[in-house]
């Protein structure tokens, strides 16, 4: 068994001593998905755990390899001595375990990398550059050439929304979605949506432009009172009420049983009649994928993901996305 001691040097000050984060940060890129401690964190000074305790944790847990690495950026008396002597400790301790030393982080290429990602950082000094620079990123770590124009857009907004480039494989696009979405909002219809926070999120300075405005009927003392009556979920109940409504744009961030009841409803609404666009992608481990994947098989426009993720950030993230681009100002 092996384990990687990262050290760094403590301080202090409590909120300064975060290498446990890039301990958390180098587990996953080394074993993704590892539910064992399998990278450790230590200081040298003013902070805990010491040196010596993560050494001895190690082999208590059965290490017979491990290899430390001093989280510095140059090779001081703190590198070149005092670790040593720690290590050179353990070695006489446990003559049965192969310790390994790393050099320091030092003079590195990619440190260079760092450093100019920072300066550029320091330059923004509104929310619109910081967008502008993230979804420069974005073009920039992940290839989205294949992805057809008009759901660019979307797809960018979702990825810089959530930080999770797995949406660039995982969001389903009804052939009509996109247009039957900005068609609706410049018509000035109004978009429902399941829960609050969704509702919140969406840009209504830009929506109420065309006239239309975000609605959610789930705090609706009727849909309320029904739920209580009937024992159905307060969010499908509020979906089948809203839809009474001018109704252009259904967003489900949250709640699959309000998926489930839109995707019922359109389903039997005749065929020559006007259907709104449903974004439909909760989030979760009951039934989320489920309604995500009867959602995919419908004939009626839709815009959602098969996988587990979604949520309220990028509910609001596709309908944003589609506000811009009613406006015409894409990104």
């Amino acid at each position: 068994m092996e384990n990687i001691v990262l050290i760094g040097h403590g301080s202090p000050k409590k909120e300064a001593n975060t290498i446990g984060l890039i301990g958390d940060l180098l587990h996953s890129a080394i074993h993704p998905g590892c539910g064992e401690q399998c990278v450790k964190v230590a200081y040298l000074q003013f902070a805990e755990p010491g040196i010596r305790e993560t050494i001895k944790e190690c082999v208590r847990g059965g290490a017979r390899r491990i290899i430390v690495h001093p989280f510095f950026l140059n090779a001081g008396m703190h590198v070149t001595k005092d670790i040593p002597e720690v290590i050179a400790e353990a070695r006489d301790m446990y003559r049965d375990v192969e310790f390994i030393y790393t050099e320091p982080l030092g003079i590195h290429e990619k440190l260079i990398q760092v450093i100019m990602e920072r300066i550029r950082s320091a330059t923004f000094e509104s929310p619109a550059d910081i967008e502008t620079r993230s979804f420069e990123i974005i073009s920039e770590e992940i290839d989205l050439g294949d992805v057809p124009e008009e759901q660019l857009p979307i797809v960018k907004r979702v990825i810089h929304a959530t930080a999770d480039f797995e949406f660039r494989r995982s969001l389903v696009f009804h052939p009509d979605a996109v247009r039957t979405g900005i068609g609706t909002i410049r018509a000035g219809k109004s978009i429902l949506t399941d829960i609050e926070m969704v509702r919140a999120g969406i840009n209504k300075k830009l929506l109420a432009r065309w006239g239309g405005e975000a609605v959610c009927m789930i705090t609706d003392e009727e849909v309320v009172r029904t739920s209580e009556e009937t024992g159905m979920t307060r969010s499908e109940i509020s979906i089948e009420k809203g839809l009474s409504g001018n109704v252009g744009i259904i967003a489900i961030g949250n709640a699959p049983t309000a998926l489930l009841k839109a995707v019922e409803l359109l389903a039997k609404a005749p065929a020559d009649r006007p259907l709104p666009l449903i974004v439909g992608v909760p989030v979760g481990f009951v039934k989320a994928l489920e309604s995500k994947a009867l959602l995919a098989a419908q004939r009626f426009p839709f815009i959602t993901n098969l996988s587990r993720k979604g949520g309220t950030p990028v509910a609001v993230a596709i309908v944003n996305a589609l506000l811009k681009m009613a406006e015409g100002s894409g990104e």
